[in-house]
């Protein structure tokens, strides 16, 4: 190069670092473009571009001086991460439109950091008040609170699944019906579990679930007058439950009690499967350490065993495993043993997990709140009076006031706190709905906690356990009393289009008729067998600062005196 008749010849250094740099910005655009999980695909491209920079401006290829390949990666990343980042925070950026922090933008490391407490749903309800009902909680990831989008975006048209599944379970291998992203494979392999939670389905599970309820009351006879964590007995039940509906048996942790520390493997790791959930891509890459994939592991040999014990018996009932091994389609070959299995853990730790905490929170709500613990006292007991088979569903489509109880505790305490998250396919066109558009390759989550805690949809009390707004609402005003009319707020809300405890569409909670069922006749019979209550010195400030989200949220601890009803 020749300025005022001088020769200035670049040094190899910095010839090293500006064609470092260009290769760095050239990389991003490499990254941009075309997402894979693909460890050897990422190591070719962070490690091998410097390299090969150094290797060309050295002069011999025997020896390339340390300095150059120092100078070589510390451009070339820098750049990579500059470019990276001023591009997540420029306007040219496809979600530049919509506000957010500083750090999600970013990286989803922020995000996922802040995870790990498990206060994320409170966290984005927040960003939400200050941001309005469209967030940028990622570099490409949104959280809508705007009932209008729900349909849109998680109904029958609506989004295939994202990929926090993927970074959870620490594979993009053999996922589960929940974390496959193509949708037409998720609807092919979901066929099975259709036929499984049919009506006529679940009215063969009625009495499995029956008689577990039944035992449960049986084993809290025995603690009569005395303090219990309600919450782990409701872990037992859910667990046997979900075992003889599933695998026609297997567990029996109301008789024996958590022996094989069961619930201690499946909460294993839940705080570290939320973190990778947030940055699937570093799930991968720990999925190869055998420390790190220890709990799945364990999960995946114990529900092996049951998949075996259930093959060598047979079909004995029509359980869930007889539709999911084809069992009712004879002319279908079985799926394979890894595809059982992992059928197997969801129905499980999907079943057993939610119904457990969803039935923790009605009890928890019904004991801060006497009026209404007395309300469906009143009910049960008119429906199921002593002697009448509580275990029996037939009165429970007539029981307005559980559905209620049950209704308005799934809007305040859902056991799925963020909802679902899709994502917009990265090769196809984007996603208009009304004023909010969304571009191709955005994942997002319609936020359920917040739309339940908005008090645009649901007014007064909208973070308040009030079950009386489910027979205040506009759809069922046969329901109401003159009194009861009149006693209804002039600034009513109560915006059903926001109420999404299970998902919507055709990739909602594939059991949520069966555990309603489950929940009402648990409910029912407690109710007419026990009257419980608090711990003197409990403080009912505890149950919300220990209700975190970890996908599924968190069970409290619960302890109730149990007093038998006379």
């Amino acid at each position: 190069m020749e300025l005022d008749g001088h020769i200035y010849v670049w040094s190899p250094e910095r010839l090293t670092a500006t064609y470092a740099a260009v290769l760095g910005l050239l990389t991003h655009q490499v990254f941009r473009r075309h997402e894979t999980y693909c460890i050897s695909a990422h190591l070719t491209l962070l490690l091998a571009p410097p390299l090969l920079i150094a290797l060309t401006v050295s002069d011999s290829w025997q020896c390339i001086p340390k300095t150059r390949l120092l100078v070589s990666y510390a451009a070339y990343l820098s750049t990579l991460v500059l470019s990276l980042v001023s591009y997540r925070l420029s306007p040219l950026h496809p979600l530049a439109r919509y506000p957010g922090p500083l750090g999600c933008r970013v990286s989803k490391l922020w995000m996922a950091s802040l995870s790990r407490a498990g206060y994320q749903h409170v966290y984005y309800r927040d960003l939400h008040k200050r941001y309005g009902s469209v967030v940028r909680i990622g570099p490409n990831e949104l959280s809508i609170r705007e009932p209008s989008a729900v349909m849109a975006l998680v109904g029958p048209s609506g989004l295939p699944k994202g990929p926090h599944v993927t970074g959870r379970l620490l594979t993009d291998k053999d996922l589960p019906m929940i974390g496959i992203e193509d949708l037409s494979t998720h609807m092919t392999r979901r066929r099975a579990w259709n036929r499984g939670f049919s009506s006529a389905a679940i009215a063969e599970y009625e009495e499995l679930v029956g008689r577990r309820a039944m035992q449960l009351v049986q084993r809290l006879e025995e603690h009569q007058g005395k303090q219990v964590d309600i919450e782990r007995w409701f872990d037992y039940f859910s667990y046997d439950a979900m075992c003889d509906m599933t695998f026609g048996g297997g567990s029996e942790l109301l008789r024996d009690g958590d022996e094989n520390n069961v619930w201690s493997v499946l909460s294993a790791g839940m705080t570290a499967m939320t973190f990778f959930g947030h940055v699937p891509w570093l799930g991968v890459y720990f999925g190869y350490l055998p420390a790190a994939t220890r709990p799945i592991k364990s999960l995946l040999a114990a529900c092996k065993g049951l998949v075996e014990q259930r093959m060598q018996q047979g079909s004995r009932t029509r359980d869930l495993f007889h539709y999911l091994n084809h069992e009712d389609q004879m002319e279908q070959s079985p799926p394979p043993m890894r595809q059982l299995v992992d059928d197997g853990i969801l129905a499980i730790v999907g079943g057993a997990d939610t119904v457990s905490g969803a039935l923790t929170s009605v009890i928890f709500c019904l004991l801060t709140h006497p009026e209404t613990y007395d309300k469906l006292q009143v009910e049960v007991d008119k429906y199921y009076p002593p002697g009448e088979d509580v275990s029996s569903t037939r009165w429970h489509r007539d029981m307005k006031y559980l559905e209620a109880v049950i209704n308005e505790t799934l809007r305040v305490y859902s056991p799925g706190l963020g909802g679902s998250q899709r994502k917009v396919p990265a090769d196809g066109p984007g996603v208009t709905v009304g004023s909010l558009y969304i571009p191709p390759g955005t994942a997002l989550w319609v936020h359920a906690f917040s739309l339940h805690r908005d008090p645009s949809n649901f007014f007064p009390f909208p973070d308040d356990f009030w079950p009386e707004r489910w027979l205040l609402a506009p759809h069922s005003p046969d329901l109401l009393s003159p009194e009861a009319a009149d006693a209804k707020p002039t600034n009513f809300v109560h915006n059903e289009e926001a109420y999404m405890p299970f998902s919507h569409g055709p990739m909602n909670c594939v059991g949520k008729n069966f555990a309603l069922m489950e929940m009402r006749i648990v409910i029912c019979a407690l109710v007419q067998r026990f009257r419980f209550r608090l711990r003197e010195d409990y403080d009912r400030a505890d149950y919300d600062r220990n209700f975190k989200d970890y996908l599924i949220a968190s069970r409290p601890n619960l302890p109730v005196i149990i007093e038998l009803r006379e």
